[in-house]
């Protein structure tokens, strides 16, 4: 053992050095954060604050529009998107369901900031895809970034957000769309560069711009793929409701956390149960949609 004596003392106190060094970044790094947040909160606020105001009138029409007219501008959407009588009817059932329940207000709530995120997160994500599908170097810089946005834990958007917009609405959109974003960038992608190559040299004989290819032969035939990462983005969306009121989004997740911090089993089922019927709708309804399109796609073809 008497190598050991050969090992210098710094060795021994490497993991305390270590340790040391990592509170003393950590804490460099929180201040400049909160210095950031100082400075620039309220100009971030001011500019997400049409999209507040957006969601907002979206949540009050909701709310304010007598139900059963909700009921049939939502099952009149389920049936032209599906066109499948099982899904109307289940539709039609599980809002009714939830509507006796007493759980029609915060459904709507829920609603609201589900759409809302979807819209933001087509609006921000189908641009990035293109993107993407256009240049490798693009993909090789924002495949990491969805990575560490799909596998990060979600509570730990929470932190940043709220040290720089407080809590309330605005915020828990942001974490939402976060969140769920990723898979309709990632599809997007996936979907245009699966589009026939010979497609695209027909489209080039005949004259197309680039423009004309991307929005004439490459979004259509890549839409079946671009409707699943939509109906993802809006699962995972859902996925995020009950963390997203733990920063002020009111909805189905306020009483799924009550009833985990007061022990109410019957009240967290119950709406949990909501927040699976409304995931269900929209899953079905956007798969159906996709499967559609590519059957139109194929008859076109054949």
């Amino acid at each position: 053992m008497d190598w050991l004596k050969t090992v210098p003392d710094w060795f021994y106190e490497f993991p305390e050095m270590n340790g040391s060094l990592l509170r003393e970044g950590t804490r460099a790094v929180d201040q400049a954060y909160k210095a950031f947040s100082r400075a620039w909160g309220d100009t971030i606020e001011a500019i997400f604050r049409p999209l507040l105001d957006f969601l907002l009138w979206f949540e009050s029409l909701l709310l304010t529009t007598p139900w059963w007219i909700v009921l049939l501008v939502a099952t009149a959407i389920v049936w032209f998107s599906s066109h499948s009588r099982k899904i109307t009817i289940g539709t039609v059932v599980a809002l009714l369901l939830i509507g006796i329940f007493g759980m029609w207000e915060d459904t709507m709530r829920t609603l609201s900031i589900i759409v809302v995120c979807t819209l933001l997160s087509i609006v921000i994500g189908l641009p990035i895809g293109i993107l993407m599908s256009r240049s490798d170097r693009v993909q090789a810089i924002v495949s990491p970034i969805l990575d560490v946005m799909q596998t990060m834990p979600s509570f730990v958007y929470l932190i940043p957000i709220v040290m720089l917009l407080g809590i309330g609405l605005i915020p828990g959109l942001l974490v939402v769309v976060i969140y769920a974003m990723p898979p309709i960038i990632r599809l997007t992608n996936l979907g245009i560069r699966l589009v026939d190559k010979e497609v695209l040299e027909a489209a080039d004989a005949f004259g197309a711009s680039t423009w004309q290819r991307l929005t004439g032969v490459q979004l259509p035939l890549a839409l079946p793929t671009i409707m699943a990462g939509i109906n993802q983005t809006i699962m995972m969306a859902l996925a995020m409701v009950v963390v997203a009121s733990l920063i002020g989004v009111r909805g189905l997740g306020q009483p799924v956390l009550q009833a985990i911090t007061n022990q109410y089993f019957a009240q967290g089922v119950m709406n949990g149960l909501a927040i699976v019927a409304i995931a269900i709708i929209f899953d079905r309804t956007s798969q159906a949609y996709g499967h559609r399109l590519q059957r139109h796609r194929e008859a076109a073809h054949g």
